[in-house]
């Protein structure tokens, strides 16, 4: 049925809620409301009537105006040209709605998400000629997105049979054909640089796989103590001020993902414009060349409409899955999905449905685990084992970790590294509390620091926990009868983890050299650490004041060395490392001396 036999009516209006009258309209089908023509999702049908949800603000559309059906679900186009791009909650790219409409989006504007002007070098795969069978994933060629990213032009999902024609490599648009194929039913598929892919459907793979390699983000308390694999589930849960928008953007600069995804969900716009403003200047440390060559970012606004929002999470999703069908190692950022949640919220409010837990409906647990399952390792179908690794900020309200998104979330995702507001207020960033956060990861990514780094990084990473775990102790005596009440072992073992604390696990976004920490460096400063920690424990035993130790001078250094040298320095870690190492010796050697003059008196 052509869009022109698809007329109908509003009926009601209710905010974002719009039932219409529309002929052989269908669940999920994508529609224009009013005049004005704001585009909308149907999300329930009633008899003859159909409820929508519209991504922009219904204000001034009156019942009566017409209603629309495009004929297709929500989707986003998948080609050439998503990257380094910028775009709205359902795939408007904002930079062409800038030009067009100025700072504001104006209501009803459609603007392509792929620019149907520009031509790409389309390079077909050698060997692949008319009358091969062809397979949905198969590789029909490459265009160089940037110079950072190779776009591989596939067979999309459903389609299989045999080639008939296939374009030479050359210049081509995005919807120009560079391939038709036959099915088994003699059906004719006319195949583009560029294909549409409905949000709110996983798109397909051959076969899930468990992660094998850490998402390196150079944080030490993301790397060494609370690891995440590729292709892994994890969330950052903190209250206001805790610093969820900083962690997640130092992981978009500096994790080893081939592409980031970073989807700013409802957040405030002053925190979305700094990334908007801030990564287009940033220098990719992998490629040298520019971090937005494999970025791609979606914003969302506090202020945007709330449906839009509901939205943006699957809009991410759907594009960082088709990276992964390439063969990549996708990450995406979602700040923050307690917004998302609260999108769903309302929106069910508006529909009557039945709230459960803090007003949020029935299916919230649900929806969350739809989400967060999309993310995994896979075997694609033709380009190898392809990743998407979520990661979603959480903003439960006065820092409560029992509220129900935060609670749900928990129980779905593997790394959980939770924020303090205790840290943040102490200065102590990144402020990930070392007790409440947890990652099911470790084992698994022990193997690869074990290859890659050094054989002890398990040892080492569990002794520092043990540490942390009885300074939490300790301290509580301390702040019930004071400092004076430990013995000078236990005055050491506050020490050891002070400088655990903050010779390692504190690291400043805005410190040139200390923003990003490479894993070799990481297990030096943890080993350092630890090292200084048992040789001072050792010399305790032989009667040495635990004052004379805390006043040595190596102990202030071991808290700056961080910001001393960078990943590039490591010699100058070693020599640091050298000199503790004599200070110690030096110090047992007087104490033994002392023994020995002691017992012959």
């Amino acid at each position: 049925m052509n869009e022109a036999n698809r007329v109908g009516v509003i009926r009601d209006i209710n905010g974002p809620i719009v039932t219409i009258e529309l002929p052989g309209v269908r669940s999920g089908e994508q529609v224009k409301i009013g005049e004005l023509g704001l585009f909308g999702e149907v999300i329930s049908l009633r008899g003859q009537e159909a409820v929508v949800q519209t991504y922009e603000s219904t204000d001034g559309v009156r019942p009566g105006e017409p209603a629309i059906g495009i004929g297709w679900p929500l989707s986003v186009e998948l080609g050439p040209g998503l990257m380094g791009g910028i775009f709205d909650g359902v795939q408007r790219p904002l930079s062409k709605i800038a030009l067009e409409s100025g700072d504001y989006i104006r209501r009803g504007i459609s603007i392509p998400a792929l620019d149907r002007s520009k031509q790409w070098e389309f390079e077909r795969t050698a060997g692949l000629e008319a009358g091969a069978k062809i397979s949905p994933g198969t590789v029909l060629g490459t265009v160089q997105e940037t110079q950072t990213i190779l776009h591989r032009i596939l067979v999309p999902p459903g389609v299989e049979g045999e080639l008939e024609e296939i374009a030479p490599s050359g210049d081509y648009d995005i919807e120009s054909t560079i391939a038709r194929v036959r099915d088994a039913k003699g059906n004719d598929h006319r195949l583009s640089m560029y294909q549409r892919w409905p949000v709110r459907k996983p798109r397909p793979y051959l076969r899930r796989d468990d992660g094998i390699a850490p998402l390196i983000t150079g944080q030490r308390v993301i790397d060494s103590f609370f690891p995440q694999l590729k292709g892994g589930k994890g969330a950052v849960p903190g209250p206001f001020g805790a610093g969820k928008t900083v962690v997640q953007q130092q992981i978009a600069r500096w994790s080893n993902a081939d592409i980031v995804i970073y989807v700013g969900c409802g957040e405030r716009g002053n925190e979305l414009v700094d990334v908007l403003e801030t990564f287009p200047q940033l220098d990719d440390p992998y490629t040298g060349r520019k971090l937005m060559e494999r970025t791609l970012l979606v914003a969302n606004t506090s202020n945007m409409p709330v449906v839009a929002r509901e939205a943006s999470v699957y809009v991410g999703m759907t594009m960082a899955e088709y990276y992964r069908d390439m063969g990549y190692d996708v990450v995406m950022l979602a700040d923050s999905t307690s917004r998302w949640a609260e999108a769903l919220r309302e929106v069910s409010g508006r529909l009557g449905q039945m709230p459960v837990e803090e007003g949020y409906p029935a299916y919230l647990a649900s929806r969350l685990a739809a989400i967060y399952e999309r993310a995994g390792r896979v075997e694609t179908y033709n380009a190898g084992s392809g990743s998407v690794t979520l990661i979603g900020a959480v903003s439960p309200p006065g820092g409560d970790f029992s509220e129900p998104v935060t609670s749900h979330t928990k129980d779905i995702i593997e790394t959980f590294w939770a924020l303090s507001k205790e840290l943040a207020d102490a200065r102590h960033y990144p402020s990930i509390d070392w007790v409440t956060s947890f990652s099911g990861h470790v084992h698994t990514a022990a193997q690869w620091w074990h290859t890659e780094v050094d054989p002890n990084w398990e040892q080492r990473r569990a002794a520092a926990l043990a540490l942390l775990a009885r300074d939490a102790e300790l301290s509580r005596i301390v702040n019930l009868v004071g400092p004076e009440a430990l013995s000078d072992a236990q005055r050491w073992e506050l020490e050891g983890a002070s400088l655990i604390k903050e010779g390692v696990l504190q690291q400043s976004a805005l410190d040139d050299i200390d923003t990003f920490c490479s894993p070799v460096k990481q297990f030096a400063l943890l080993d350092l650490a630890i090292g200084i920690y048992r040789s001072g424990e050792s010399l305790i035993q032989l009667g040495v004041p635990v004052t004379e130790l805390q006043n040595l001078p190596l102990l202030a250094k071991m808290r700056r060395i961080k910001s001393m040298y960078s990943s590039d320095q490591l010699d100058q870690i070693q020599a640091f490392r050298k000199e503790v190492e004599k200070t110690m010796e030096g110090i047992r050697i007087e104490y033994a001396k002392h023994e020995g003059e002691t017992e012959v008196e």
